[in-house]
């Protein structure tokens, strides 16, 4: 079994879902809405744990009832809280997210709440388990120190360390070299690279740009069309999985958690990518972020069609 050990953010998810979204200074009705456990790291963390890993989140809530979203949810999937901290009075996370019944897309308002006291002492206070894992995965919904504190426990223990640079913000550079998987979607990818990216040609002159700075492995996701992958010898483009979606919130995070899990496990890039295609797919055909996430058993039988 892969363990991965994800320093990152938690949230509490208001998902509010509408037939159209509001245009500014615009109220629309609304059909129902949802609350689930969320931000990228605790969602990153739920999809490697469904996906088959023993995955543990380093991050924080508050002392409030949001906290229970997430809370109450890892303890009814047994879901291990060993490195979640609790900032008494401070605020869980939180994010607002809107979604098109028409389209399946997204707006998300996030507000960190304690997300910003993640401290790099609270990762060295996992390091034992940093040094018996297989991946380290990380966001930048937290503060730079604690991403960098894991990257190097990582390049310490010889183990994998993925940055999904989501959402994207700049960042330290003394990260580039010790990354050996960046995960951007196009519009991180763009930013990173300043390459606007429509096509696969557009993907692998942004990995290009990519890989000059340092890193290892550039994958890049393209949404519906697939995942891209360049080591700089190799180039690879897995596509997609055709789903009905019905909500692409998440659609991302499954995709890291899942990939996290099969490069732990040892697959080689294109299975693993199929892997976290397959788990991002499933995702996308279900309301809700942390309740789409998909099971081992759910990904090996899409993949197996």
């Amino acid at each position: 079994m892969a363990k991965i050990i994800i320093p990152g953010s938690l949230m509490a998810d208001i998902t509010g879902y509408a037939p159209h979204l509001p245009l500014a200074g615009e109220t629309a009705f609304g059909e129902f809405f949802k609350t689930s456990p969320g931000g990228k790291g605790s969602n990153q963390m739920i999809a490697a744990h469904k996906a088959g890993g023993e995955a543990y989140i380093i991050g924080a809530v508050g002392g409030d009832s949001q906290a229970n979203i997430l809370t109450d949810f890892y303890a009814a999937n047994n879901i291990p809280t060993k490195y979640l901290k609790v900032e008494k009075d401070g605020c869980t996370g939180l994010a607002l997210i809107e979604v098109d019944q028409t389209t399946a897309q997204n707006r998300i308002l996030v507000i960190p709440g304690v997300n910003s006291t993640v401290k790099a002492d609270d990762v060295a206070a996992a390091e034992k388990d940093i040094a018996d894992c297989h991946v380290v995965l990380a966001q930048l919904e937290i503060p730079d120190a604690p991403v960098v504190k894991a990257a190097s426990l990582a390049k310490k223990y010889g183990k994998l360390f993925i940055l999904n640079p989501a959402p994207y913000r700049p960042f330290d550079e003394a990260l580039l070299p010790m990354i050996d998987y960046i995960t951007p979607n196009e519009t991180e990818a763009e930013y990173l690279t300043g390459v606007h990216i429509e096509t696969i040609e557009d993907a692998a002159k942004a990995a290009k740009v990519l890989l000059s700075k340092g890193i290892k492995n550039a994958i890049i996701t393209l949404g519906s069309k697939g995942a891209f992958f360049s080591d700089g010898e190799r180039e690879i483009f897995v596509p997609s999985f055709k789903v009905n979606a019905v909500e692409t919130t998440g659609a991302g995070d499954s995709f890291n958690g899942a990939l996290a899990v099969a490069l732990g496990e040892g697959m080689d890039i294109e299975d693993a990518m199929r892997f976290a295609n397959a788990a991002a797919g499933i995702s996308v055909t279900r309301y809700g972020t942390a309740q789409s996430m998909a099971s081992r058993d759910e990904i090996n039988e899409l993949l197996s069609k």
